[in-house]
């Protein structure tokens, strides 16, 4: 049985560039590769988890095309299994082409595809008993999912002894959603961005958007700011973790790599400091290449890398102030 569930978004990316600039109307641009990998959240936390040694399952929905077949022959490659994996026939797997501009942030296309179908129906309960993390990613791009049924799910997991880990991919276009205050009191580690956690709160400040969702029946809450490092709330207190600064030449597979980071330090028992640095390094190693996995540390390479680059975490009691969803 594996230690982790990974359930959520399943999706091929294909990556162009980096380039220096977009080409003209007309220009052929010739490119030294383009690759196509497996990705989305929970493909992409199973693989980064897989390199940490860590038995994994996925659970999501692909389509019956070629697409689909990459991803259950990527799975299979890294030992990940792949039968709560299902093949929606209605509908195409999902894919993202991402383009890579140097110096600007990625350029995105997008099928949502078979991601459409996936429902808390698809969850076997037997199955989630027998993890000891769960984590779904993408909550908010996946249309099928139900939030009353998604919690009825995240209280049975802790009834379980799962430890539920919940991120989120928001439209642009949100702008505060009702239904996460009822959610949150059901999940373990919250785990949005930045930009996302602003969607959420209407704040821009990263230790308000933590009392915010604190407030609204959060408890422990990560938030991610890319080359800022990262806020997180836990058991009264606040705490800032610096970045690591690498070469970076796609952010992709940043927020995922932390994520795994985040459930080996859960699964190890580690302090909040200890997780956060090395959760850190496993999202900052994802940046080295184009792709969301390709370049993510194993857990030797981690552990070698965090023991000889020091990483500031400070912890400061929260402020009483009131700041409401």
């Amino acid at each position: 049985m594996a230690q982790v569930g990974c359930a959520g978004l399943l999706v091929e990316d294909i990556f162009c560039g980096p380039v220096t600039a977009l080409p003209p109307e007309g220009a052929l641009h010739l490119l030294e590769d383009m690759p196509v990998r497996a990705g989305g959240c929970a493909a992409n936390v199973a693989i980064d988890l897989a390199k940490q040694g860590i038995s994994v399952e996925v659970a999501g929905c692909v389509g019956r095309d070629s697409a689909g077949a990459l991803l259950f022959s990527t799975l299979e490659a890294h030992h990940i299994g792949s039968s709560a994996v299902v093949q929606a026939g209605d509908w195409p797997t999902s894919k993202t082409v991402i383009l890579l501009i140097e110096g600007q942030d990625r350029r995105y296309f997008h099928v949502a595809g078979a991601n459409r179908a996936f429902k808390v129906d698809h969850l076997s309960r037997e199955w989630a008993a027998g993890l000891k993390v769960f984590y779904l990613g993408g909550l908010f791009a996946l249309p099928g999912i139900d939030l009353s049924a998604l919690g009825e799910f995240l209280c049975f997991c802790r009834a379980s002894g799962v430890i539920t880990v919940v991120d989120v991919v928001c439209p642009r276009q949100l702008h505060g959603v009702a239904e996460l205050t009822d959610l949150l009191p059901h999940i373990d580690v919250f785990v949005p961005n930045e930009d996302e956690a602003r969607a959420f709160t209407g704040v821009t400040d990263g230790f308000d958007q933590l009392r915010a969702f604190q407030n609204a029946g959060a408890r422990t809450v990560i938030i991610t700011r890319g080359h800022q490092g990262a806020v997180a709330a836990q058991d009264g207190s606040f705490w800032r973790c610096g970045s690591y600064q690498m070469n970076a030449v796609d952010p992709s597979g940043s927020g995922d790599a932390f994520a795994s980071g985040l459930i080996r330090g859960l699964l190890s028992r580690w302090t909040l400091p200890q997780t956060l640095r090395y959760a850190s390094a496993l999202g900052a190693s994802a940046t080295r290449t184009a792709g969301t996995t390709d370049a993510v540390f194993t857990a030797a390479e981690a552990e070698s890398f965090v023991a000889q680059h020091p990483l500031s975490v400070t912890q400061s009691p929260m402020a009483p102030q009131a700041v409401s969803i």
